[in-house]
């Protein structure tokens, strides 16, 4: 019995240290699972932490990729020839074979570094830790006024890229444009210097400087500015309106052109309907067109690689659906020069050869060329003679002489019509040169035609649509026409001197392109008399000086303008002056990685 007491005694002493040893290595199981769970969930916290900064990283440097593309418009804000410098060596730059330079002295800009010992420029404010370079694709800058630059920003090991294009802003801006809302004092005969200020500035219509105003079922169908105040009668505008009147709660004035209060205006900005014009800051235009010459040098193959045609006197040109340009001009005797003072020149066969045998410049069928890509069409008055210079401008006429006008009819390029009246500056719309409908020896340029290609026409001093100015069919996308005039740039309507009658057999006239008249105006001739001439399409733009007429009681054309949207990004070749110092950025889009944080190209 004793025996089996102590036997069962030592199976309990047995069974609980088996207890107890389970119950250990449960113990130790459960700990080593709580230092692994402990151990995953730190390195799980500090690998979240390291993607938190990673993530924080890459978000910044695309921030850092923007301020570079906002501190290279700033540069060209301050230095409208920025444009000419940056890395030659960068990728970008040299794929687009760009012509740009490094500044130096006080100008240098870390922005331009490139590759691994390249620099980088700090973004302000943050210590240094963000930063970014810019390459810089000047390639098109010379035809179209536009750039592109690639900028890549840099956060930590996280680079981004993103390429933007930037234009010039201004006056292509808007459909339709004008310094001045009264007409010009070259054409009302007024040197009353309040008709050159604006309404604002104290100019009333007492002065008698012949404010117009939108009437008569006019339809804006684009974005428009004035500097001025517009006068807005029965007129629709359906997009956005801009004054630069400063006066609070004054942006525009509903009375007609004689002052008479008016209704039934419509202001439905982007289609939402609104009271009136914002108000804005001016506007800017340029001076002259007298830098155009500059284009037509063949001694300045950096600055002007691609010179283009300068024809001499009245100048006829008639485009054609296939991508030509007949031009008729019987005073040009060279179509490009050689030197700022022009005492050299050339004239090759793409611009057209001077001389009157059958297919030249001063023959009766004129010269056939194709249009000038990407380029610039320049019409120049006579050169006068320089008595007793040893070298005379090669274009000059051979005396002073030659210069006086002793028909109307001796422009030799099919203007005046027989039997056209001949206005002179007094009357209601008309040029007038004394006795001529036209200047004879005048830098005047008469267009019409279907226009294929990309080309500014520039005039010296008018510019007259002699007939429809359409795009053509083939490359609508691309095809884009400018029409510049330091003087008027008038609708063509001949009248008879017998009858007051229009002497044009059409209804209606239609015009594709972005116009300018720099110091007056965009008008319609003898727009008081013919009687109504249908309606004046316009697609693209208008900008003048001062407000021209088009529509006078029942007399001249009804007004339906559309805005070119593309002129938004795209401006004719060489259309835009310096004068417009701001770049806005058209598209920026975010592209792979230029560049690693080490500066090597990706």
């Amino acid at each position: 019995m004793i025996r089996l007491r102590r036997t069962l005694r030592l199976d309990r002493l047995d069974r609980l240290r088996d207890d107890r040893g389970m119950a250990m290595a449960i113990t130790l199981i459960f700990g080593m699972v709580l230092i692994i769970m402990a151990a995953t969930a730190l390195t799980v916290a500090t690998s979240g932490l390291k993607k938190a900064d990673t993530d924080q990283d890459w978000n910044a440097a695309l921030s850092a990729a923007y301020a570079g593309v906002e501190e290279y418009q700033a540069r060209l804000a301050n230095d409208n020839s920025y444009q000419q410098f940056g890395n030659p060596a960068a990728p970008f730059s040299k794929t687009t074979a760009s012509s740009v330079s490094l500044p130096t002295g006080s100008q240098v800009n870390p922005a331009f570094g490139t590759g691994t010992t390249g620099t980088w420029a700090a973004v302000p404010s943050s210590g240094g830790r963000a930063s970014f370079r810019y390459e810089v694709d000047n390639s098109k800058f010379v035809a179209t006024g536009a750039l592109r630059i690639r900028s890549t920003g840099k956060v930590g090991s996280a680079t981004r890229t993103v390429i933007a294009d930037l234009r010039q802003k201004g006056f292509i801006d808007y459909l339709y444009f004008t310094d001045i809302e009264s007409q010009d004092p070259t054409l009302t005969g007024k040197s009353n210097a309040d008709c050159k200020k604006h309404s604002w500035e104290g100019r009333t219509q007492d002065d008698g400087c012949g404010e117009i105003a939108f009437s008569g079922g006019d339809v804006i169908a684009g974005p428009a500015h004035s500097n001025d105040t517009m006068r807005v009668c029965s007129a629709t505008f359906e997009q956005t309106v801009t004054t630069a009147n400063p006066t609070n709660g004054r942006s525009y004035s509903k009375v007609d052109s004689n002052g008479y209060a008016c209704s039934g205006q419509k202001f439905l900005k982007e289609r939402v309907a609104g009271a009136g014009p914002d108000q804005v800051s001016s506007v800017l235009m340029p001076d002259t067109l007298g830098d155009k010459i500059r284009e037509m040098r063949t001694d300045l193959p950096s600055d002007v690689p691609r010179p283009g045609c300068l024809y001499t006197g009245p100048t006829d040109i008639v485009f054609t659906a296939d991508g030509k340009m007949t031009v008729k001009s019987p005073y040009t005797k060279m179509t490009r020069i050689s030197n700022a003072d022009a005492t050299a020149g050339t004239a090759t066969a793409d611009c057209g050869l001077p001389g009157t045998a059958d297919g030249q410049l001063g023959s009766a069928k004129g010269a056939t060329i194709t249009v000038p890509a990407n380029n610039i069409v320049y019409v120049q008055a006579i050169p006068v003679p320089v008595a007793g210079a040893a070298k005379q401008n090669v274009n000059a006429a051979a005396s002073v002489g030659d210069l006086t006008e002793t028909s109307c009819g001796n422009n030799h390029v099919g203007y005046p019509r027989a039997g056209e009246s001949v206005p002179t500056s007094s009357t209601t719309g008309g040029p007038g040169t004394g006795a001529c409908a036209y200047g004879a020896r005048s830098g005047d340029v008469f267009v019409k035609g279907t226009f294929q290609g990309q080309l500014t026409v520039a005039a010296q001093n008018y510019l007259y649509v002699t007939g429809d100015v359409v795009y053509a069919e083939a490359n609508a996308s691309t095809n884009i026409l400018g029409l510049a005039s330091d003087g008027i740039a008038w609708v063509w309507n001949p009248v008879s001197a017998s009858t007051g009658a229009s002497m044009l057999g059409d209804s209606g006239r239609e015009i594709d392109a972005a116009i300018i008249s720099v110091n007056h105006s965009f008008l319609v001739q003898n727009y008081g008399r013919g009687g109504d001439r249908g309606t004046l399409t316009v697609t693209g733009s208008i900008a003048q000086a001062f407000r021209g007429v088009v529509r006078n009681g029942s007399n001249g054309y009804i007004k339906a303008y559309g805005y070119d949207a593309r002129l938004r990004y795209l401006a004719p070749p060489k259309f835009l002056s310096p004068v417009t110092t701001s770049y806005g950025i058209t598209t920026q889009t975010e592209v792979l990685p230029a560049y690693r944080s080490t500066g090597a190209a990706s």
